[in-house]
C-alpha cells in the first residue's frame, strides 16, 4: 500500500458497531484478500508441481490466513487434474523478551 493511498470510505462496507469509533477508513477489503489468497493457492501448485507441500502454520496469528490459504489448496486438489500430497504442522514461536 503506498504512502499516500487512501483507502476506502468505511460507509461502504459493513463494519461492526463495536469498530464504528475506532476505523475511520478501509485499506484492503477482505474480498481482495480472499482472492489473493485464492491467487496464493494457485501459485504455490503450479509451483510445487507434483511435489509432495508441507505447510507449516505459525501460531497463533497466522492460523485463519493459513486454514484459508489450505482450504484454496484442498479445492484445487480436488478439482484439478492433479494431486499433491500435504502435509500439514504447527508451531509455536515465544516473542523476544
Amino acid at each position: 500500500i503506498r504512502d499516500e493511498e487512501r483507502g476506502y470510505n468505511k460507509n461502504l462496507f459493513c463494519i461492526p458497531k463495536h469498530y464504528e469509533e475506532d476505523l475511520e477508513r478501509v485499506f484492503i477489503p477482505h474480498g481482495l484478500i480472499l482472492d489473493r489468497t485464492e491467487r496464493l493457492a494457485r501459485d504455490i501448485m503450479q509451483d510445487m508441481g507434483n511435489h509432495h507441500i508441507v505447510a507449516l502454520c505459525v501460531l497463533k496469528g497466522g492460523y485463519k490466513f493459513f486454514a484459508d490459504l489450505l482450504d484454496h489448496i484442498k479445492a484445487l486438489n480436488q478439482n484439478g487434474d492433479k494431486s499433491v500430497p500435504v502435509t500439514v504442522d504447527f508451531v509455536r514461536i515465544k516473542s523476544y523478551c
